[in-house]
């Protein structure tokens, strides 16, 4: 029998958009940020004073617990909870992950000791709690009190934290992915005379079109090859992580300002120490222009190096950002509705909606590696002066 692959395609296709609809399963308040809650605990998270529960009426209180949600759903956990069940969430399935603390010593302990964000951990003597507004560890005493300034600010103290966050494990996850994938397809070459065979098959084209197509036109046939490594890294890495952020596992890692400020920082340190004499030369001493201007175009060149990579983290941060926002209010609309009217037709925006993301996670690594691509090509571009053309 003989079965045509359209249909399949188009499954397959419909499950991977339906991927982040189901992002709810996997604990609206992520875990550790915000353990299962009622709707004055929620509340009181937004505003901060569970005293005004007494005077919002039950609909903004469900209101309020799903801006909760949708908040804390963005924020990284120290443990890994898959999804919750229960009544009210209560019970929680997932794993525990490494909590590493830097308080006058070390201290390393098990998550499981934070209950979900409930609990108070005790580690040589001193004792540590997830505090739900900000998801940060701070020492508080035996009871897990916080103190506060006028401004609302937590004033305990804040240990430096170097956990295995839930953030953390994904990228480690997806760097092992990536390792073990793409040393199979160097493998397939050696062995099949610079065929690809495998899941290399597939990703051979990108890999050809990222060199043919990004590194080559905008670096130049003489110096593309040094920054391939880094261009290729950078592409799959963010593709990867922008994937497993529509799956259910609920993980956000370049919705996180600090990651895509690391990827930029990188960039900018690349582009900064392998720019040639030239690179320089037209930043502070702009050839072609009046001495006078040179001095006040010299600084704004200097800006301009700081704002690239500070444009490569914004632009990343904000797509991504933007787009799990509006994916999870959507599909928060379904149970304000309530109605066979209003949930099916936030269910098929929620859809729609899926799908375009499976195209802005590509896009924005795109993007990302084409601006990065641009920059170096900048910094190893050899000018020609109109001066050095008459010699």
């Amino acid at each position: 029998m003989v079965i045509s692959k359209k249909p399949l395609h188009f499954i397959i296709a419909a499950f991977v958009a339906c991927l982040p609809l189901f992002s709810f399963a996997n604990n609206l308040v992520d875990s550790t940020a915000v353990p299962a809650q009622t709707p004055h605990v929620a509340q009181a998270q937004v505003h901060g004073h569970e005293a005004e529960d007494a005077n919002l009426t039950e609909e903004q209180k469900a209101d309020l617990e799903r801006k909760a949600h949708i908040k804390h759903h963005l924020m990284d956990s120290h443990d890994f909870t898959l999804f919750t069940y229960g009544k009210d969430g209560e019970n929680h399935f997932g794993f525990p992950l490494p909590v590493i603390l830097f308080d006058n010593g070390l201290h390393v302990f098990s998550s499981a000791k934070f209950e979900h964000g409930e609990g108070v951990a005790e580690s040589n003597g001193n004792y540590y709690k997830i505090n739900h507004h900000d998801g940060l560890v701070y020492r508080t005493d035996a009871e897990g009190a916080f103190t506060e300034d006028t401004q609302g600010h937590v004033t305990n103290v804040k240990p430096l934290d170097l956990s295995i966050t839930k953030s953390i494990l994904m990228i480690m996850i997806v760097a092992g992915i990536m390792f073990f994938l793409f040393r199979g397809l160097g493998k397939s070459y050696q062995k099949n005379g610079l065929i690809a065979t495998g899941a290399g098959r597939f990703f051979e084209p990108i890999i050809l079109y990222i060199r043919d197509d990004i590194a080559i036109p905008n670096i130049g046939e003489k110096h593309y090859k040094k920054y391939m490594s880094f261009l290729l890294t950078i592409f799959f890495f963010i593709w990867f992580l922008n994937m497993f952020g529509l799956t259910p596992l609920g993980v956000n890692i370049t919705g996180n300002l600090a990651i895509t400020a690391s990827l930029a920082l990188v960039t900018y340190l690349i582009t900064t120490f392998t720019a040639k004499k030239d690179y320089w030369g037209h930043i502070f001493w702009m050839p072609g222009v009046p001495v006078p201007m040179k001095f006040i175009l010299a600084p704004i060149e200097l800006l301009g190096t700081i704002i690239k990579p500070f444009s490569l983290m914004i632009r990343l941060y904000a797509n991504m950002v933007a787009g799990h926002i509006v994916l999870m209010s959507l599909i928060a609309l379904m149970y304000t509705f309530n109605s066979p009217i209003g949930s099916p037709l936030s269910f098929f925006l929620a859809f729609v909606l899926s799908l375009l993301e499976i195209l802005v996670a590509l896009l924005q690594a795109y993007i990302f590696t084409m601006l990065a691509a641009l920059y170096f090509g900048a910094a190893v571009e050899e000018h020609h002066h109109e001066h050095e053309a008459h010699h």
